[in-house]
């Protein structure tokens, strides 16, 4: 499918056109002066005298009494960087003393004055106010109508911490933080290339969030990286806070179930990702990664998948899609059989569901609604409270209200079974997003079965199937590679050994690059294969 949905010339013209208009007209009044004291005033009215912004006048040097002034936001600076590095270097710089008139005082502090790895000049007062309010401290000179841009960002960041909604039993423990600085340096980290291509975006007419686009040069698929770029720049809005502000607004389709965009804590899976050809999107202030495109089998895929031996990952693949049909399908193929087809339970099994089900006053259906409403209420309910908290509404909760609702006589015990089993079936999945879509579908199959039973199922799957394979991630299908037909990728459900895995799924990466060597397939001395050859040399040597 050509990348062409959104790459359309005209309104990405328009669009640019509208930014600049956008640029010209923001909301600051007057320019630069060559008056201190003016300049200060000015950038202070700006800002509505904010209580944390703060402003140290001073003297440089005894001997030129040349007066000058730093601007910072207190909180958001290295106080020790700006009391060592700018206001003392310039009290104590006797190269300045030399000098006749302040605008070679403030050229000389531009090259050899301040020890600080940043350091720019700039006359726009917009972009002085957004480097002020992004930490930035703004260095001021009396007679001169410009400043300099000095770097002190030192706001102070939650440590790099285990990733909270990806856990692995084997694997780096690290995740990402709500700096994005310390985010693409754990990439780095892993991905030393210098291909390794970082494009800075700014959403946000109010906000002005920093968002990055991170891809290997050359290895995604021809029209990928262009897509995305074109997909960001034409977002308008006010404010972004976090990275689900931009999935929605890039993402296919909108209205599916199925997340079409995958997001990730962890620093390996958006290595792995980006090594395979797809493009990482990361946001400033939120430790929740994009990766595009995405496929529907990547939610049934773990890290640690990768760590293990693949007998041990393909094995745990395989209960996860097992684990995600049953949190779809059993409490729908519980009320059909119940309701529908008696004669496909076993005589035992349907005498003793019979017998649970005495006195119950609703019919299937009502009692996994009820129950499944319940389950929900109780999930949302520990998510939200404190920790230690929240275990104990979950655990203690489901068990005082399964058991409360039998003895009333309110559900069977066949059905708390049901949908116990189905709750924890849906916290098999690794991805929380994914697993949304399927408690999202279980509703409406309950009550394709509770009408037409087992062909009210198979309808509603039919209906899924369509809607997957109609599905586009950014130009990639979303059930490949189920449906191509020469597809020799074998990363899929079944997770194959690094040694049978030698190239990049076509349908994300360019075909060329190749992932593992020829004939990598170990064995022991005098079996045949390469590594044999290289045991033998090695005892001949």
């Amino acid at each position: 499918m050509p990348f062409s949905k959104y790459s359309h010339k005209k309104e990405r013209k328009k669009i640019e056109e509208q930014n600049q208009i956008d640029q010209n007209q923001l909301p600051v009044q007057g320019k630069l002066s060559s008056d201190l004291t003016s300049n200060i005033e000015t950038i202070q009215s700006i800002m509505g005298f904010a209580y944390d912004i703060l402003v140290r006048e001073f003297t440089i040097t005894a001997d030129t009494e040349m007066k000058a002034a730093v601007i910072f936001i207190i909180g958001m600076i290295e106080r020790e960087l700006i009391n060592e590095q700018v206001i003392g270097a310039l009290m104590l710089n006797d190269r300045i003393n030399s000098l006749k008139n302040n605008l070679d005082c403030f050229e000389t502090l531009k090259k050899y004055g301040i020890p600080n790895t940043i350091v720019k000049e700039e006359v726009n007062v917009n972009t002085i106010l957004y480097e002020l309010m992004n930490g930035n401290t703004i260095l001021l000179l009396d007679q001169v109508d410009k400043v300099l841009i000095l770097g002190s960002i030192g706001w102070k960041d939650r440590p790099i911490s285990p990733p909270e909604s990806e856990n692995v039993i084997r694997g780096p423990k690290d995740g990402f933080t709500e700096n994005i600085y310390n985010n693409t340096a754990l990439i780095r980290r892993r991905i030393k290339s210098p291909d390794l291509r970082m494009e800075p975006f700014q959403l946000g007419t109010t906000t002005k969030t920093q968002v990055l686009i991170v891809y290997l040069e050359g290895k995604p698929k021809e029209g990928l990286i262009q897509e995305v770029r074109d997909r960001i720049e034409r977002i308008e809005i006010d404010g972004v806070l976090e990275s689900g502000y931009i999935e929605e607004l890039i993402e296919d389709t909108p209205m599916s179930p199925f997340p079409q965009i995958e997001h990730t804590e962890r620093p390996d899976k958006v290595s792995a990702s980006i090594l395979e050809g797809r493009v990482a999107i990361l946001v400033d202030t939120t430790p929740y990664v994009l990766l595009v495109p995405t496929i529907f089998v990547q939610f049934i895929q773990s890290s640690d998948d990768y760590y293990e031996r693949y007998p041990i990952g393909s094995l745990t693949r395989l209960v996860r899609l097992i684990a995600y049909l049953i949190s779809v399908l059993l409490p729908a193929a519980y009320i059909a059989l119940t309701s529908y087809h008696q004669e496909m339970i076993p005589t035992t099994l349907a005498l003793a569901i019979a017998a649970s089900r005495e006195g119950v006053p609703f019919p299937s259906i009502g009692e996994a609604l009820m129950m499944e409403a319940t389950f929900e209420i109780l999930r949302e309910a520990g998510l939200r409270l404190p920790k230690q908290a929240g275990q104990a509404v979950s655990i203690v909760g489901g068990l005082v209200i399964g058991q409360a609702a039998v003895q009333a006589g309110i559900v069977s015990q066949a059905m708390v079974i049901v949908v116990a089993l189905t709750g924890i079936s849906s916290f098999a999945i690794p991805a929380f997003n994914a697993a949304g879509s399927g408690r999202m579908l279980r509703f409406p199959l309950m009550l394709l079965a509770s009408i037409l039973g087992l062909p009210g199922i198979m309808a509603g799957l039919s209906i899924i199937l369509i809607h997957l394979n109609s599905l586009r991630s950014f130009g990639v299908n979303y059930m490949e590679p189920f449906i191509s037909a020469n597809q020799k990728y074998k990363d899929v459900v079944v997770r194959h050994p690094w040694w049978g895995m030698n190239r990049l799924p076509g349908y994300i990466a360019r075909k060329e690059f190749i992932k593992t060597g020829p004939s990598m397939k170990p064995g022991p001395p005098n079996s045949g294969t390469k590594s044999a050859s290289l045991w033998r040399r090695r005892d001949e040597n």
